[in-house]
């Protein structure tokens, strides 16, 4: 498919994901198949004021494209400036997303992430400011609304639309919902209905089943996938595997481990020692469960603090039966 002048070699994507879809996950997730991944959402005034954790969070592999960057912020010139003068140079970066499905109260409480589906307005003028500048295409992830008393996304998508958006993405889920109860598939369906650009669907994919059961319930062009990547980068392969009719294998006890423990050595060489073990905890719990035996050793990994010693833990559980 395509999004913009973007070709893109399949219509199953890594959802961005804060402090999860980094430079390492990415890359596992890009060689596992996923046609577009996501980074994690970047802040607009960061670039704006030179911030060098938030230029961190821009780095890119050329593995891992094509990519798209999600940036966020409420302030139209700021959004333009930060397109114009960090993202448009850049030949590595191939696609911009806004960011308007953000649900925490860090984020919405400055008017940013899903606040802006309140104003309709203002989502107008980041869209419009974004899209003026932007050499690159620009997309926009959205929820259903506010609240059960607001649900305005099939306004959104048609103001993004309007403005020159080229692709949107819908969360099935209202702001106030944050990740509870279950994603509104129809939703996603009438806003597919409602708009001529291609639409993203996103929200409970955990299974294989689940992407093909939404791509053929919503007509949507693409489903993105968030939560149920964690730990889980084969998601990609087996939803396409499906797709092309061939047998989907899950992966094995051993194949499992292997992957948690390139994705330690992708992650320490990216962040450090220090950083990369201690965000490993989570990615580690991530892809052991389920596995027989594991809640003890996933109990053990949150007191780890050395590389060595977590990937000791690792292989030992590995040729454990």
């Amino acid at each position: 498919m395509r999004i913009g002048n973007i070709e893109i070699k399949n219509n199953v994507f890594l959802a961005p994901m804060a402090g999860v879809t980094d430079l390492s996950f990415r890359i596992l997730c890009k060689e596992m198949g996923a046609g577009l991944v996501v980074s994690e959402m970047v802040s607009s005034k960061g670039m704006y004021h030179g911030d060098k954790g938030t230029e961190r969070l821009l780095e890119i592999d050329s593995r891992e494209r094509p990519i798209a960057i999600q940036i966020f912020g409420s302030d139209p010139e700021v959004m333009a400036y930060a397109v114009k003068n960090h993202l448009n140079p850049r030949e590595d970066i191939d696609i911009i997303d806004i960011n308007m499905g953000c649900p925490t109260p860090k984020i919405v409480k400055n008017g940013d992430g899903s606040a802006l589906m309140k104003n309709p307005k203002l989502a107008r003028e980041v869209m419009k400011s974004v899209v003026n500048v932007s050499t690159k295409p620009v997309t926009v992830k959205i929820r259903m609304g506010w609240d059960e008393n607001s649900i305005n996304g099939i306004d959104i998508g048609k103001i993004a639309e309007e403005e020159g958006i080229a692709a949107l993405t819908v969360h099935g889920r209202t702001r106030d919902m944050f990740y509870s109860g279950k994603a509104d598939w129809e939703f996603i369906g009438k806003v597919k209905e409602s708009v001529d650009i291609p639409v993203i669907g996103n929200g409970d994919i955990f299974e294989p089943e689940d992407g093909i059961r939404m791509l053929e319930q919503t007509n949507c062009d693409a489903i993105a996938i968030g939560r149920g990547a964690q730990g889980n980068p084969w998601i990609f392969k087996r939803i396409l595997d499906r797709i092309q009719g061939k047998e989907d294998t899950p992966p094995t006890k051993e194949e499992i481990i292997h992957t948690c423990i390139r994705h330690l050595d992708l992650i320490t060489n990216l962040k450090g020692h220090r950083v990369g073990v201690l965000e490993m905890r989570k990615h580690s719990a991530w892809y052991l469960k389920g596995l027989r035996n594991s809640n003890e050793v996933k109990k053990l990994i949150y007191t780890i603090d050395d590389k060595d010693h977590l990937k000791e833990v690792l292989l030992e559980f590995a040729h454990y039966s």
